[in-house]
């Protein structure tokens, strides 16, 4: 398949499926932006960050937090908003603990961030004093959460399932297992972590976990029923909610263009603000027997990343296919010229100038020869 990009931003295409076993044709489109300072315009980044072809991790995948997530999800009906950063003590004076925050649209979080501690275990159990800090990392890996794999007896061993790669959780409070384990670096502002085995909310502003508590319902039953009557199919209690990589609370409708971003104590200037351009991302699918279907692509991922100075759009547009991707020879993102249309219509070449036109004239003659 020809997919034609004239939208300056990267593009590609993949397979994917609907629930009932109807392939989708989907096209990804991706551009990475500057940040803006004060009084600058609105750019796109001189170096662009290929579309993302497979989940990504901090660590070891499995036993670190999600980084990014592969950019060709089949469909997302809502935009998820995400981050990749640190919190930044006020005018880099070291403190113990900051507030971050982030909004764009109707997403409005925050959180603490808190320097390097741990559990003092004695007759209670206790978080210790935070040390300063100037710079601190927000990941799930510093989030409320992880294993609890201390006992000697695997068969005690637990995790905590809405963030098995984080740290602080216990389960088991003997003192010998508790005392001087890391505690997180992030919590709620209105409900600081003070016992190991609460109920906490992992805060990150990164991607969920596939195999996490809070999105593992969303990905269906696969028993022996499903391998008997509907592999390899999807199960029927599948849902796509589970292609959102955010969580919830960073979840918003499709952004529209000039929403403004806000950030907090996630950059050395301290609070950041810029509008999301305003773009629009046409995208034709063009059948093998005449015609096309034009749509529209939506912006639905967002990935924000104050410490390289860079934001990442990628808007999304599918087509349902009768039978195979064969059917669409020819795929445009982005917007073309009249004088293109009309020579794509008479079935002849396009040449955007006289010297292109020239050029391949040249060409032509000198494989002659």
């Amino acid at each position: 398949m020809d997919l034609i990009n004239s939208t300056g931003m990267l593009a590609g295409y993949t397979m994917g499926m609907k629930p009932d076993g109807r392939e989708l044709l989907v096209v990804a489109i991706k551009g990475t932006f500057t940040i803006p300072k004060q009084r600058e315009e609105l750019r796109l980044a001189e170096q662009q960050i290929p579309l993302i072809m497979a989940d990504t991790f901090t660590g070891e995948p499995g036993f670190s937090a999600p980084f990014y997530e592969v950019d060709y999800s089949p469909i997302k009906y809502r935009c998820d908003v995400l981050l990749n950063g640190s919190a930044h003590a006020p005018q880099g004076h070291p403190t113990r603990t900051v507030q971050v925050g982030l909004r764009l649209g109707s997403l409005i979080k925050t959180f603490n961030v808190v320097g390097e501690r741990y559990w003092k275990a004695g007759i209670t159990i206790a978080p210790s004093q935070p040390a300063e800090f100037t710079v601190m990392p927000i990941s799930y890996d510093n989030a409320f959460g992880g294993l609890d794999n201390f006992h000697e007896d695997k068969n005690k061993h637990s995790a905590y399932m809405r963030n098995p790669v984080g740290k602080g959780y216990h389960k088991l409070l003997d003192s010998y297992l508790v005392d001087r384990a890391p505690m997180p670096n992030t919590e709620e502002v209105s409900r600081p972590i003070q016992t190991p085995n609460d109920d906490y909310k992992s805060m990150a502003f990164g991607p969920v976990g596939r195999g996490w508590a809070q999105r593992l319902p969303y990905g269906g039953t696969y028993d022996q029923n499903w391998i008997d009557n509907t592999f390899p199919f999807l199960p029927a209690d599948f849902s796509e909610a589970y292609y959102q990589a955010a969580p919830g609370d960073q979840q918003i409708p499709y952004p529209k263009g000039g929403e403004e971003v806000v950030l907090v104590n996630l950059a050395p200037e301290g609070r950041i603000a810029f509008n999301l351009p305003t773009i629009d991302v046409p995208v034709v699918f063009f059948r093998k027997k005449g015609g096309h279907h034009e749509t529209q692509a939506v912006l639905d991922t967002v990935v924000i990343e104050p410490d390289k100075g860079t934001f990442c759009l990628t808007w999304r547009a599918s087509l349902p296919l009768k039978k195979n991707m064969f059917e669409i020879p020819q795929v445009l993102a982005g917007k073309m010229s009249r004088g293109w249309w009309r020579a794509r219509e008479l079935g002849k070449t396009y040449y955007p100038s006289l010297a292109h036109l020239a050029k391949a004239n040249k060409d032509e003659l000198e494989e002659d020869r």
